[in-house]
């Protein structure tokens, strides 16, 4: 198998054993960029030379010589970061965001900077699907997606708000792991909604995104970890379930039943109020928090924000300001009672997406099965789970509690096995 094929995992062996040097994969990484950036365009920066020396260079570690992507709102002392925003064009900063210097120390190699919807919101870069260039590779986390997916690179770095990491890896068929909110430090972060963002990976398997979290928090996280039991699992349509498609009903009830087949127990989870309550007001904290973060870019560059952003925020102006404690409180209740409903099972089963990615790159997408389950702060991760109608993949998702991310993973796994 060519070396910027292999999963981070199976990497990472080679490269311990002696049988891949952190050198020879990086040019195969290149290499693919090479030849596939022109259609894709999943990189906002990338210094092939800078990339050379820094694989020469590989800490050891647990991490050590993987090449790594880095979205373009976490800084990055040797690279500039621009936010998505010609606010920011050339800005370099200083340092390193902590996420990419606790990647730095665990051994991985930074390959470049992947494209960003403005400030992580909807106004999209220029990269596409690469199972169809003519659909979005959804968003805002597009170019760390698109990269996984196309084998530029085994690992990259997301942020979600609202869908950021689970709706793009989704539409590129990759795995996407949001962590318990925290988990990675948003220290160096372009923050724009102090309530809900998080920083997260995308990965070709489960195992891979527990490799990156274990290496950079110091948390025990066994990326091949196993259960000891078959798992109970809640079967959720989310807030909204007639925004589902068809196909994306059918995938989700046919992975419900692989995994009933297997031996987990399957059960329909009916959302409390209070979930429904807070999913419904998921957009005043969101907004209105990017509002407060982006005060210095509306009072001094208000025309190069893009319009669909600059609406966003006007509407957010336009909100009494007793609307985002509310948000807040609404969120802290569903959080609680997620808690409360979910004693006894191991994860939620739920739609990444509503189908699959839309053509055309001018809109990356619906986060509607995303948005709640971001705003009670657990783990979610998706996993592919075969393609629709158009031939483009489809996802599925599960849901864990705050902090019992390793066992979601172990959850995930057990369930890719089920479905095969």
């Amino acid at each position: 198998m060519e070396p910027n094929r292999l999963t981070a995992l199976d990497a990472a062996r080679a490269i311990a054993a002696g049988r891949l040097s952190a050198t020879d994969l990086m040019e195969a990484c290149l290499a693919r960029a090479e030849e596939r950036e022109e259609v894709v365009h999943a990189f906002v920066h990338l210094d092939r030379g800078l990339a050379r020396r820094a694989a020469t260079r590989a800490r050891p570690g647990p991490l050590s010589g993987l090449p790594f992507g880095v979205k373009d709102v976490l800084d990055t002392a040797d690279m500039p970061t621009g936010y998505g925003s010609p606010i920011w064009a050339g800005h370099r900063p200083r340092g390193d965001s902590a996420v990419v210097a606790a990647a730095r120390a665990a051994g991985a190699v930074i390959m470049g900077k992947t494209v960003t919807t403005e400030f992580a919101t909807r106004n999209p870069g220029p990269t596409t699907n690469p199972h169809n260039p003519a659909h979005t590779p959804g968003g805002s986390s597009s170019g760390s997606a698109a990269a996984v997916a196309d084998f530029m690179l085994p690992l990259a770095f997301g942020t979600q708000t609202a869908g950021s990491i689970i709706r793009p890896a989704a539409y590129c068929g990759v795995v996407g792991f949001k962590p318990s909110y925290g988990s990675l430090h948003r220290g160096g972060m372009k923050v724009c909604s102090e309530g809900l963002d998080t920083i997260g990976v995308m990965a070709r398997s489960v195992a891979d995104c527990g490799l990156a979290i274990g290496a950079m928090t110091g948390m025990p996280m066994d990326p091949e970890a196993k259960l000891s039991r078959a798992p109970r699992l809640g079967l959720s349509l989310g807030q909204a379930p007639g925004a589902a498609a068809p196909e994306t009903v059918a995938r989700l009830h046919e992975v419900a039943e692989a995994a009933r087949r297997a031996g987990a127990e399957v059960r329909e989870f009916a959302l409390p109020p209070a979930l429904e309550e807070a999913a419904a007001l998921h957009a005043h904290m969101m907004n209105m928090e990017t509002r407060q973060a982006l005060a210095w870019e509306w009072a001094v560059a208000r025309a190069e924000i893009s319009p669909v952003l600059r609406e966003r925020l006007e509407w957010a102006e336009a909100q009494p300001a007793e609307k985002l404690l509310e948000s807040r409180l609404a969120s802290k209740a569903a959080r609680a009672a997620f808690l409360d409903a979910t004693q006894g099972l191991d994860a939620i089963l739920t739609p990444s997406a509503p189908a699959e990615a839309p053509e055309g790159l001018g809109y990356t997408g619906d986060a509607t099965f995303n948005l709640l389950w971001t705003l009670l702060w657990g783990p979610n991760v998706t996993i592919p789970a075969g393609t629709g109608p158009k031939g483009l993949p489809l996802g599925v998702q599960l849901v864990g509690r705050i902090g019992e991310d390793a066992g979601l993973l172990a959850t995930a796994r057990w369930v890719q096995a089920a479905i095969g």
